[in-house]
């Protein structure tokens, strides 16, 4: 059934990047998914995620999709393919400052605030729209900003959704260097698409 789900969601996103969410579903489910060839999985917890890189196959690209604290940027930086959720500059300077003793490059998404829920968290759009024009290759030199991200209103109306994957979409546009637009989950996932999201996250509808 895993397998089957994968394949069906692959079909539908083309050559889109599809992020498989495995918090909170056991090893097994996970190497399920992994059998298929599929290499991307995304955490949102540090300690399920780093339980889970000691106990699956090394060439797992492991995404950190959750809020991340500053005190453990450092557990997860050694191995993190990409980090989903930066959503202030105190936490790009901390990745910054952890990826320089790691002697790394951390590739990293911005997180943007396109929501209203106070549960979300994000760069304003103000605030994103003068990053993205700013200097911040030689601010952040062991940062390897790839693009932006953003999650919609959990709501059941389809154009307050797509609303708000416009927003970061025309945002996106202003810096083509930024080339990765992580919009989508299980249940908006082909709005995201509609709206040019180059990555999904999708773990409820393939595990369920």
């Amino acid at each position: 059934m895993i397998q089957n789900k994968i394949q069906q969601i692959k079909s539908e996103i083309g050559n889109r990047k599809l992020i498989i969410v495995s918090k909170k579903r056991s090893l097994d489910e996970i190497m399920s998914a992994y059998n298929t060839g599929h290499r991307d999985f995304g955490e949102n917890r540090v300690q399920e995620l780093i339980e889970k890189y000691h106990n699956l196959p090394k060439d797992i690209r492991w995404h950190m999709i959750g809020h991340l604290q500053k005190n453990k940027v450092k557990y997860i930086i050694p191995f993190i393919h990409l980090i989903h959720s930066v959503d202030s500059l105190g936490l790009l300077e901390w990745i910054n400052k952890i990826s320089n003793k790691e002697n790394k490059r951390t590739n990293c998404l911005i997180q943007v605030k396109i929501a209203e829920e106070d549960t979300k968290f994000g760069f304003s759009k103000s605030l994103t729209e003068k990053f993205i024009v700013s200097n911040y290759k030689s601010n952040y030199p062991f940062i390897n900003i790839k693009g932006l991200m953003g999650m919609a209103t959990a709501t059941d109306k389809k154009e307050k959704i797509e609303q708000e994957f416009q927003k970061l979409k025309y945002i996106s546009m202003k810096n083509p260097e930024l080339n990765t637009l992580c919009m989508g989950m299980s249940q908006d996932y082909k709005i995201a698409i509609k709206n040019e999201s180059n990555m999904i996250r999708v773990g409820t509808y393939i595990f369920s």
